[in-house]
């Protein structure tokens, strides 16, 4: 075991929150392994599937904000609880927003660090609870 946490880390405070000093796109590039795989219950995304989301998700969520909460480790494994809050600004998960409406969600993540990189994740968000919010 080395520095997986702090890699995972990594992962939240400069690819998932938006920073005017950083690019998600050039620390991915680094962070990822080439075969990285984010898994969620519905689909798979590759490294350049993911990087273009999240480059995405900071246009339409300026403030977005992802929060670790606990971090657990178990050999190369890093679980991680964090909280993920913004206000999008433009069309967001069915609805035309402004930025005047928040959300704030918890997620859960597993991560599987090999080569002071990381292969794959798997995670679950709760977006149906950021939906009630920004409706609300």
């Amino acid at each position: 075991m080395g520095n997986e946490k702090e890699i995972v880390r990594s992962f939240y405070t400069d690819c998932l929150t938006v920073n005017p000093n950083t690019d998600p796109a050039t620390v991915m590039g680094t962070l990822l392994a080439d075969d990285f795989q984010s898994i969620s219950g519905a689909e798979a995304k590759n490294k350049e599937q993911l990087i273009g989301q999240i480059q995405f998700f900071w246009k339409l969520v300026p403030d977005l904000k992802w929060e670790v909460q606990e971090m657990l480790q178990d050999g190369n494994r890093v679980v991680v609880r964090s909280m993920a809050s913004g206000s999008p600004n433009g069309d967001f998960m069915g609805m035309s927003l402004d930025g005047s409406k928040a959300f704030e969600i918890m997620t859960m993540d597993i991560h599987l660090v090999e080569g002071a990189q990381i292969k794959q994740v798997y995670h679950i968000e709760d977006w149906a609870s950021a939906i009630k919010q920004l409706k609300g």
